[in-house]
């Protein structure tokens, strides 16, 4: 957590944010989405599932916050309304978010008499047309008119003290996401006072993580890594072997160190899902860490070496159908990759590109073996979640 002064403590670990995707089917064809560049089999959480996921947080307390996303869209679920009602029964905070084309008045009444604490909305553009060139199979007016259908029923149900006591909480809040890259980043200030025009209260923007080669000349973050500023040591681009792999990480670890033109003290280094406590149930029931290893996915890091590929394998801990939440969360190889991470004594892979060990996460060229995480753009800041 980050106390007032900025300064961040590390909590004890605990589970204390779930991620639940309910799909991983959806009913857009994204330019950004992930399914772009996957061959896997797509699926809807069954009942056996979901009632394990249901039964397992039971288990912990202080009870962890749901949030109902993924990599697909959670209101193509059908029983998606009976999910959240059954995890705020047990007293937990529930988020989901959608793409807000299946969010009409009667799914929007829904989720508010379920108790949704939080419902995020993406909106990648501000006018129809730029809209329309990211989110294929959307209109933006119809996305508008669900967001001012649901800011209105939240005003009828709970704009008056009368109307408060017709429900246990004091309404659902809505936030704002946002995708940025070359093509709509002009749009941002729209899309910021068309949520503060439906009430929006939570906003948050992220960049775009290219899934096929075309999205690459898109992404705004390039040259935002560079280190501008003079370092204590400078490094060339040397091969990385037995003989150097010691040394240079030894430099790297002590020293404020630029690697190819970037700072690597400037990365961050630190994974805001193992930091939160977080954890991701897949549709299918496998526990993963986090929601970068929840499916094996094919990314384009330009910036690391003439457009290579990055294959990230999947990795789950185990599938909640065989085991329970709490022994997957305490499974002594979650626990260790957990204080790896918290450590992230990895190598530089988003900042370095001098060996072909960036275009996967099995190994890296510290020793590390899979899962690493030197070229995850979440623990650099580059790529957010809620």
């Amino acid at each position: 957590e980050e106390s007032s002064s900025g300064l961040e403590i590390q909590l004890p670990s605990r589970l204390a944010k779930l991620y639940i995707e309910p799909t991983s089917q959806c009913n857009l064809d994204c330019k950004t989405c992930m399914r772009n560049s996957w061959d896997e089999a797509q699926g809807m959480m069954s009942e056996e599932v979901f009632s394990r996921v249901l039964e397992g947080l039971k288990a912990f307390s202080p009870a962890p916050s749901v949030f109902f996303g993924g990599f697909g869209e959670p209101l193509f679920h059908p029983d998606i309304i009976n999910m959240i009602k059954r995890i705020k029964e047990l007293g937990e905070k529930v988020e989901l978010i959608t793409n807000g084309t299946l969010l009409t008045k009667s799914m929007s009444l829904k989720l508010i008499e379920a108790g949704l604490d939080t419902l995020w909305v993406s909106i990648d553009g501000a006018t129809p047309e730029s809209y329309a060139d990211i989110r294929l199979g959307a209109t933006l007016p119809k996305v508008l008119e669900n967001l001012h259908q649901f800011s209105k029923l939240i005003n009828s149900l709970f704009g008056t003290e009368e109307s408060h006591s017709l429900f246990p909480q004091s309404g659902t809040k809505l936030g704002i996401a946002f995708v940025a890259m070359k093509r709509n980043i002009a749009d941002l200030p729209a899309v910021i006072d068309l949520g503060r025009k439906f009430g929006a209260e939570f906003y948050m923007l992220t960049n775009v993580l290219p899934y096929t080669p075309d999205m690459i000349k898109d992404v705004l973050y390039y040259q935002g890594v560079k280190d501008k500023e003079p370092s204590r040591v400078s490094m060339p681009q040397i091969d990385i072997n037995e003989t150097t792999h010691i040394p240079v990480y030894e430099a790297l670890r002590k020293l404020s160190s630029t690697w190819s033109g970037f700072s690597s003290e400037k990365m961050k280094d630190r994974c805001p899902f193992i930091a939160k406590g977080a954890g991701a149930v897949r549709w299918d029931g496998d526990f993963s860490p986090c929601l970068p290893l929840l499916h094996s996915v094919t990314s384009y890091l330009d910036y690391l070496t003439n457009n290579n590929k990055r294959y990230t394998r999947h990795w789950s801990v185990g599938n909640i159908k065989e085991r329970s939440l709490y022994a997957l969360w305490n499974d002594p190889e979650h626990l260790a990759f957990r204080q790896r991470v918290q450590n992230f004594e990895f190598a530089p892979c988003t900042t370095c590109g001098n060996c072909d060990m960036i275009l996967g996460n099995e190994e890296d060229c510290f020793g590390n073996t899979f899962p690493t995480c030197g070229g995850c753009l979440w623990a650099q800041g580059v790529i957010q979640c809620p």
